[in-house]
């Protein structure tokens, strides 16, 4: 079995640094890159978890769904309202779902540029 990185994609540990690169730099860059992923992954995991919870009619008087309706709607607050319709689950899907989509592909985008740098 192969070591592989913090994620897929990612070059091992054991890999000599790159030309130009000491090695204390590579691994600072790659902490942070997995800190950039780390920070989207769960921004991401919050909303699709607001958006399942409201599909399962959760009770929004038990704290942990209010912490979790707070927190994604604080993280989805540039994006509410770009969709609307009737059909209120599709509406919080799209609302919700679009940023945390948005957030694991620019979250990613920019921990693999700084972990190729």
């Amino acid at each position: 079995m192969d070591s592989t990185g913090p994620a897929s994609g990612y070059p091992t540990y054991d890999q000599p640094p790159g030309p130009g690169r000491p090695a204390g730099n590579q691994a600072a860059t790659r902490r942070t890159a997995v800190t950039i992923c780390t920070i989207a992954d769960i921004a991401a995991g919050l909303l699709g978890l607001w958006v399942v919870l409201y599909l399962l009619d959760a009770n929004r008087a038990n704290p942990f769904v209010g912490f979790v309706h707070e927190t994604a709607g604080w993280l989805s607050g540039w994006a509410q309202d770009i969709f609307t319709m009737d059909t209120e689950g599709l509406r919080v899907v799209l609302n919700y779902g679009l940023p945390a989509v948005i957030y694991l592909l620019i979250g990613h985008g920019i921990a693999a540029r700084i972990d190729r740098a």
